[in-house]
């Protein structure tokens, strides 16, 4: 019960500082990823799409002045997915 207070408490304090969020958010899953884009899904059409989907998600939701909690959900599994690629290209 403690645990969804906090996870309430983080949200709501997201919201209220919604713009300083939603620029970081926006630099860091768009350059993730480009990035990820650039090093070698472009060759594959299902890398692309595991990597395009939640990207445009999140930046759709940002446009559309979706909910923090949202935002920041399809945020984090964006940079997740990213960050699984970028470490599969570099090792590869």
């Amino acid at each position: 019960m403690e645990d969804l207070k906090k996870a309430d408490g983080i949200f709501s304090n997201a919201e209220f500082n919604r713009f300083g969020l939603i620029s970081a958010i926006l630099l860091i899953v768009g350059c993730l990823g480009g990035l990820t884009v650039g090093m070698g899904a472009v060759e594959h059409i299902w890398t692309l799409v595991l990597i395009v989907v939640p990207t445009m998600t999140t930046l759709s939701l940002l446009l559309a002045v979706a909910p923090m909690k949202y935002i920041i959900t399809s945020g984090i599994i964006a940079v997740f997915i990213d960050l699984v690629f970028i470490t599969y290209y570099l090792l590869r």
